[in-house]
């Protein structure tokens, strides 16, 4: 909206005096002097713009720097929040605020303000590209978030100004992100504000029904906790416990969602009220748990000490829900004053201007650690959105703590499994890890993981990652990591193949493959989409391109000689991803087999009278000639199906003679069509076609197996 009169004069009557009256509580004057230069040239550089609400601009940075001063950040930090809008909205330059205020402020500038570029774009990969810079930025300088952070939070406080579709884009974005990462930080008050907002804005006609409801109980409700109140300090004094006591209403966001994930009315969440004790030492905090749990009865499975064993972000309590009177549950927190100021602000509680060499906080190293780790994935992640997507994963608020066989605790998300645990301690580990133990029980590779489990990874030398962990893995961690393996492995498999078949086109056209020069590949690409001679291989590989097609791009039109076979490709079964051998036939060494090429995926093998390629047979541009190698020493899985006559104990029987014949079970099923008959499906692993014919062998020999079939197509 236009300025009016009066707002001009409000623009030249804005003050920066509650920013500097809670900066001096902590800063030198010469940093006061600065932060208040920084104010003069954020006021001149946004003279004349206004924000919706009809307020001077200036009012937004200078709440922004206000905020971080509350949370004691240093002059830097008070410095770039009051500049941040000024490089991209103004004609102030990141030179000047260099010259003027250091590299230092500069830098924040410049990393708080490259994210707003892209800030409202609708766009899925737009947005993700947005939230990996801020990341990124994130990881480089924590502060660049801090800022942030505070920035998101006086935009929502002040959101009523905008139109309803634009608020809940905001509050959408605002918890889906910003107040997961606040709490990952350990900012819990910015955590549970932005939550509140995010609920309200999202959300108006449940946030305004819950508010009244709330209303209307405190009345009841007021006597009941003036009651425990006195209740629990009478009970600490006789303990000679000091501490100070407060009861606080839960916030609105909090009891909406227990609401939604326990499926309640609202005269069901009778906890509505918590209790928090501020002590002054960690003994007296185990005291006063003591005193209340002597006062009132405890819920068994409600209490969690997080003093012991903190949370990721610092956070440390202890938490225990009683029975109240009347049979009211009532939530405690029992902590130090020192603890209540990290729970409160977090990593942002230890950013007091020190000097390079004082050591890091326990807050400090783990966020740190977090942000180390937000730069892997980063490397690791094929694209902005598959970085956004491990980056949600890993801000889960719930944790499990789990012991490593030495005692050491590792604080997961629930929900993760012994792989997630592996790549938590090492990547090496998790890349070969083939099973665990837990509580020194042999345990699937997908079980849950429980508080206070003991877990123990087997590894072995030439393990690899399996793809199916994809589908049960719950930290961002090792999701990356397997995928990155996955997506590495399959190119180097791809270049290798794609070589040999390469090798098998230029032979049918009658060149060997050593004659071919770095000139013959230089023409070759280019102009072409791929820049490098791998990234051919690789497309030949993955079935992207025809091998023949490359050959002769390779050659003069002159050497081109005609052929009619192309050669064969060995097979030596101990090829992974590029090279599959398909689930519907299970060729084994022996069979006829085909390959069939896959556009994206490579080489799938076949036998010659597959069912399932009758269609391709057709076309020799879809499939090549291959054959196995002599010997290759690998386990081939093939489906047998059994009729044997239902006796007890034939199960055994046959089982043993598959062990006598030397091959392993992989898998069993069993059905009965009628009383007299029962068919045993076995998928078994065998050598070769050979190997196989001497089990079904000893298997006809036993007298209750009535027919044996191999299972294809």
């Amino acid at each position: 909206m236009p300025p009016t009169t009066a707002q001009a004069l409000v623009s030249q009557t804005v003050s920066p005096s509650t920013l500097i009256d809670v900066a001096a509580t902590y800063l030198r004057p010469e940093d006061i002097e600065q932060i208040e230069q920084a104010f003069a040239l954020a006021a001149r550089s946004h003279q004349g713009q206004y924000r919706k609400s009809g307020e001077p601009y200036i009012t937004h940075p200078l709440s922004v720097a206000t905020i971080l001063a509350e949370w004691h950040l240093d002059p830097q930090a008070l410095m770039a929040a009051l500049l941040h809008d000024t490089v991209e909205d103004t004609s102030t330059t990141s030179v000047q605020i260099a010259q003027q205020f250091g590299k230092s402020v500069s830098d924040l500038v410049d990393g708080v303000s490259k994210l707003d570029r892209l800030e409202f774009q609708t766009e899925q990969q737009a947005q993700a590209e947005n939230f990996r810079k801020m990341l990124l930025a994130m990881a480089r300088d924590v502060r660049v978030i801090l800022i942030k952070l505070a920035d998101r939070l006086h935009n929502m406080r002040t959101l009523d100004a905008m139109e309803a579709g634009k608020q809940r884009r905001i509050a959408r974005e605002t918890l889906d992100i910003y107040s997961p990462i606040a709490n990952r930080l350990g900012l819990h008050s910015v955590f549970q504000e932005l939550q509140d907002l995010g609920f309200r804005y999202l959300f108006p006609n449940r946030y305004q029904v819950l508010t009244k409801a709330i209303r209307a109980a405190r009345g009841n409700r007021r006597e009941v906790v003036g009651k425990i109140l006195t209740a629990i300090n009478q009970r600490l004094t006789s303990f000679g416990v000091e501490a100070q006591v407060s009861g606080r209403e839960k916030h609105l966001s909090s009891i909406y969602n227990k609401m939604l994930d326990k499926s309640l009315s609202f005269s069901q969440v009778l906890d509505i009220y918590g209790f928090r004790i501020l002590v002054k030492d960690v003994a007296a905090c185990y005291l006063a748990l003591g005193a209340l749990h002597t006062l009132y009865k405890p819920i068994p499975g409600k209490f969690k000490d997080y003093i012991a064993i903190p949370k990721a972000n610092g956070y440390q309590s202890l938490h225990t829900t009683l029975f109240g009177p009347f049979g009211t549950p009532i939530e405690i927190q029992i902590r130090t004053h020192e603890m209540h100021k990290i729970a409160e602000a977090g990593v942002a509680s230890h950013w007091l201007y020190k000097s390079s060499d004082t050591p890091l906080s326990d807050v400090q190293q783990k966020t740190h650690q977090w942000l180390q780790s937000l730069l892997e994935i980063q490397t690791e992640s094929g694209d902005a959105v598959e970085f956004l997507e491990h980056l949600k994963v890993d801000l889960f608020p719930d944790e499990v703590y789990v012991f490593t066989p030495k005692g050491n605790i590792k604080s997961l998300p629930k929900g993760s499994t012994p792989v997630d645990f592996a790549y938590d301690v090492h990547t090496d580990i998790g890349n070969r890890c083939v099973a665990a133990k837990i509580n020194n029980e042999l345990a699937p590779l997908r079980t849950v993981l429980s508080n206070g489990d003991r877990v123990e990874i087997i590894t072995e030398e030439n393990a690899a990652p399996n793809p199916a962990w994809l589908n049960y893995v719950a930290t961002a961690k090792a999701r990356s990591k397997i995928r990155h393996y996955l997506r590495t492995m399959l190119r180097d498999e791809s270049v290798a193949l794609g070589e040999r078949l390469l090798n098998q086109a230029l032979r049918a056209l009658k060149v060997n493959p050593a004659d071919i020069g770095e000139s013959q590949w230089e023409q070759l690409l280019k102009g072409d989409r791929c820049k490098t001679r791998e990234e051919v291989l690789a497309e030949i590989g993955l079935g992207r391109r025809l091998n023949i097609v490359v050959a002769r791009g390779l050659l003069p039109r002159s050497d081109l000689q005609s052929q009619d076979g192309q050669g064969s490709i060995t097979i030596r079964g101990s090829e992974g991803i590029a090279v599959q051998f398909a689930h519907c036939c299970r060729p084994i060494p022996g069979d006829p087999i085909i390959g069939i090429i896959r556009k994206g995926q490579g080489l799938l093998i076949h036998t010659q009278d597959c069912r399932a390629i009758r269609q391709f047979r057709s076309d020799p541009d879809k499939w090549v000639d291959v054959e196995w190698e002599n010997d290759s020493g690998k386990l081939f899985d093939v489906a047998i199906k059994l009729m044997v006559v239902n006796r007890r104990g034939v199960l055994a029987t046959v089982a043993s003679a598959i062990a006598d014949a030397q091959s392993n079970i992989d898998s069993v099923s069993i059905t009965k069509p009628d009383g007299t008959y029962t068919e045993i499906n076995f998928t078994v692993q065998v050598r070769d076609r050979s190997h196989l014919a001497n089990l079904l062998h000893h298997l006809r020999e036993i007298p209750e197996v009535v027919r044996i079939t191999r299972v294809q197509s």
